[in-house]
Parts: structure tokens; sequence; C-alpha cells
């Protein structure tokens, strides 16, 4: 699991790759688990909270991003 001061390191693009590779890696578990075929339960609920991380971060920024271009 991504650790938020290790998320916090990231570029904005680096984020949102991520994001589009644990949203490929949830759709791929949710199909394991509609088959019956997931083996790992817990990692659903990892990569589920590592996506809201990811996107609190973006969020964070885009917030301060815009506070700043009010001060200017």
């Amino acid at each position: 699991m991504a650790k938020i001061e290790d998320l916090r390191t990231k570029t904005d693009d680096q984020l949102a790759e991520n994001l589009v590779l644990l949203k490929k890696e949830q759709f791929n578990l949710r199909f394991q688990a509609a088959t019956n075929q997931l083996e790992g339960a817990a990692r659903v609920k990892q990569v589920r909270r590592e996506i809201a991380q990811i996107k609190t971060l973006q969020g964070e920024r885009a917030k301060s991003a815009q506070t700043e271009a009010a001060k200017a």
C-alpha cells in the first residue's frame, strides 16, 4: 500500500498515471470477483483506498493552486 508521504513526492503526471493503473487493476479485481476467481480479496480494499488517497491529494493540489491564483 502506498504511503501518503510517498504519494506527496510524486508529480501531478505521475499521480494521474498511477491513478489510471489503479483503476485498471480495480476493474480487473471486480471482474475476478464477479467470476469467482478472486484470490486476494484484501487487495480490493487496498486499491480502493489508494485511489481515494490519490484523488484527495489531487484535490488538495487543485485547491491550493486555485488559492494561489486568487492571491496573484
